[in-house]
């Protein structure tokens, strides 16, 4: 199991080198990122952690972002645990996890973390993979992880241990389908947006080919406009929001 934890930080080393790489896919994230600072209130530095922050990309938008992982890179700031956060209580005011969520074996053991740290009216904001039906092709044939639909979630409030584990469509089953609990006397009713994002599916992530070039961005993005009429076929992103009552 190091072992797999291990080759997910050389998979963050490789995807350094695929980013300088990939202009289609920068602009592609530095959108998705924006949704993710449209929805912080408090932008006071040092309020704001990314917890999974990978090659530490976000700052490039949001600069008040405090950058972590649970690998020491020199590019980051922290090391950090999800389940183990560093921070006093009430502390903070958001938490940001960009393709982190489904790599949590005990989501709920996080969530009680989070609500430890966070400030009243604090947020929990989460980009994840969304399982309409091209997301489902997609992420299910192109990428490694699985998408784990019939995963059987162990909803104890404190984690086991901190290991490899990846499901790809956890957020989709907590916060879309609603097929496991979350205790929301701590938590508002969670925001959730769907979002079509062609012009990231189609940039190829990180190590595969993209699928159409630099120039071109402008009109894929308007392609994502009119998909976005169609979330449950087309949406490839969900944002959720959570705030702390």
């Amino acid at each position: 199991m190091e072992e797999k934890i291990q080759q997910h930080n050389t998979e963050i080393l490789l995807n350094k080198s695929y980013w300088k790489k990939k202009p289609g896919l920068r602009k592609s994230y530095y959108h998705l990122y924006q949704k993710i600072e449209s929805q912080i209130t408090d932008k006071s530095p040092g309020l704001t952690l990314e917890i999974g922050s990978g090659i530490g990309r976000i700052k490039d938008i949001i600069p008040y972002c405090t950058t972590s992982d649970i690998f020491q890179n020199p590019w980051l700031e922290k090391t950090e645990n999800a389940y183990q956060i560093s921070f006093p209580d009430k502390s903070l005011s958001n938490i940001i996890l960009f393709d982190v969520w489904h790599h949590l074996e005990f989501p709920i053991a996080f969530l009680k973390e989070a609500e430890r740290v966070l400030k009243p009216g604090g947020k929990v904001i989460l980009m994840e993979p969304d399982m309409s039906w091209i997301g489902r092709f997609v992420y299910g044939n192109f990428h490694h992880e699985p998408l784990a639909f019939q995963h059987e979630f162990d909803l104890a409030t404190f984690a086991k241990q901190n290991t490899y584990f990846a499901a790809q469509a956890s957020a989709w089953r907590f916060f879309v389908k609603k097929e496991l609990p979350i205790d929301f006397d701590h938590w508002k009713k969670p925001s959730i947006k769907r979002i079509v994002s062609f012009a990231y599916l189609a940039s190829g992530g990180f190590s595969g080919p993209s699928f159409y070039p630099a120039f071109s961005y402008p009109i894929i993005k308007v392609i994502d406009k009119l998909l976005g009429l169609f979330p449950s076929v087309f949406s490839a992103r969900l944002l959720v929001v959570l705030e702390k009552r």
